[in-house]
């Protein structure tokens, strides 16, 4: 069995897997970090979005050999203490969520967006690049909303917006 040594959040991991394992497994079941969602198993809905190395992976189609010797982070790791994200706090402000199933991977690849594309991001944008994550509750407007907010709080410069960059 392979031995993948992965920092999570911060913290490293060394943990056997089979070479089948899915990197939301890992997070899920090896580490117990249950924020991340498994949706689809196919890549298509955005839930189990992650960060891998900075950039916006879906976990569920990424192997857990692959993420050997990488730093992940998950929903988990984005708050600073009890202080949420700027990105968390714009989705709670503007009610950006209903069930809440699909906000981790929002949220997860919103900061990613804002940290490619920049702060001042437009409703289009903002939807284009959603376009991986499926929310089956809400019409979206709330999510851009938030997103919107969240890209600007960001750019403030906020302790855990620099944090989570």
């Amino acid at each position: 069995m392979p031995t993948v040594t992965v920092s999570v959040n911060g913290k490293s991991h060394t943990v056997d897997v089979a070479p089948e394992t899915l990197l939301v497994e890992l997070i899920r079941e090896k580490l117990r970090l249950t924020g991340t969602h498994i949706g689809c198993d196919t890549s298509q809905c955005g839930a189990c979005v992650v960060h891998v190395d900075g950039a916006a992976v879906k976990s569920c189609t990424m192997l857990a050999v692959s993420a050997d010797g990488a730093k992940v982070t998950t929903i988990e790791g984005l708050a600073n203490g009890s202080a949420l994200h700027p990105m968390q706090e714009a989705f709670r402000e503007h009610h950006g969520l209903q069930c809440g199933f699909c906000t981790p991977g929002m949220i997860m690849s919103a900061v990613d967006m804002v940290s490619r594309r920049g702060s001042e991001l437009d409703e289009r944008t903002i939807r284009e690049e959603l376009e991986g994550n499926i929310c089956r509750c809400t019409g979206y407007h709330n999510i851009v909303k938030a997103v919107a907010a969240g890209a600007k709080a960001m750019k403030g410069g906020s302790k855990t917006a620099r944090a989570a960059e």
